[in-house]
């Protein structure tokens, strides 16, 4: 049975310090589509322990108004992360994120410590999802068998930092440095069936950059991206929303194809554009991504 919150709409996905109330207590004023509770790079090594109860009582006491809760737990080459599901699983947040993930079996062990607390804690089995963050050459080139490992898993997402310290260069700003990890994290995103989602960008004064970068990675195929301040999140939102003009468009596209396929034709124009069946599932997409970004009430 697929969850039914594994295809749910992930335009923007905001990183907050779970050990910090000021941050993690009312963020969907900002209306997010996700929020990513972190208690791994955000979190003193020294302060685990704290960041853990703070978050276990935030999921228990917050009511988060339908914003999906994401907490990203410490990697499995640490001391922490077992604990870090059990607080996770207890506290009935909606997934967990796996960072540094570089391999099929990083997911099925995670999986077996999350099943084992959802018994623990009476929480129903399957319940709590999954996504992989792959932040080494390791974890890019083995993206199929990570997006394949798990019925839970629901995406990947790029960590571009850690991606190229591993790659031995630095973000430059141009996305030279990230091309071939995101194209083959989305192909095998695609071919497995589950969501790709992009890299934090860190430069808050340069917001024009940043939206030249959120327009590129959704041509690329991305379902969405990772934030760090919610003056990013109307810009992804933006362009990640489908136009008036490409839904009505969607919409020719679907009932064209609809009456010419009981007719037996198979090419024809719309808005002198030459379609055929090929563009049918795209149409329907876009139609899907309007109904769930709240700007389609039509029919179809």
């Amino acid at each position: 049975m697929i969850h039914p919150n594994k295809k749910r709409l992930r335009r923007s996905m905001m990183f907050l310090n779970a050990q910090k109330p000021s941050l993690i207590k009312d963020p969907y004023v900002y209306g997010v589509d996700s929020i990513m509770l972190d208690l791994e790079d955000a979190v003193a090594e020294n302060q685990k322990d704290s960041a853990r109860f703070s978050l276990y009582h935030a999921l228990k006491e917050i009511d988060y108004h339908g914003i999906e809760r994401v907490v990203r737990i410490n990697g499995l080459d640490t001391p922490h992360w077992k604990e870090d599901i059990r607080v996770c699983v207890a506290g009935g947040c909606d997934a967990i994120r796996i960072a540094k993930t570089e391999s099929a079996k990083d997911v099925q062990i995670v999986e077996e410590h999350v099943l084992a607390a959802e018994r623990e804690f009476g929480r129903p089995e399957g319940s709590t999802l999954l996504m992989a963050a792959l932040e080494s050459c390791r974890g890019v080139l083995n993206a199929l068998e990570i997006c394949e490992s798990s019925d839970r898993l629901f995406g990947i997402a790029l960590s571009g930092g850690d991606y190229t310290k591993d790659l031995q260069t630095h973000i430059t700003g141009t996305g030279i440095e990230l091309a071939g990890a995101r194209q083959h994290m989305i192909m095998a995103a695609r071919a497995a069936g589950v969501q790709c989602f992009d890299t934090v960008f860190t430069n808050l004064d340069d917001m024009e950059a940043f939206e030249k970068e959120v327009e590129m990675i959704k041509l690329m195929g991305f379902d969405g991206k990772s934030l760090v301040n919610p003056r990013q999140i109307a810009v992804v939102h933006r362009v990640f929303t489908p136009t008036p003009k490409e839904i009505i468009f969607a919409e020719k596209v679907v009932r064209e194809i609809d009456e010419k396929k009981a007719q037996g034709i198979g090419v024809f124009t719309v808005d002198g554009k030459m379609i055929d069946i090929a563009f049918y599932d795209g149409a329907k997409r876009t139609i899907e991504l309007a109904k769930a970004s709240g700007v389609y009430e039509g029919d179809l």
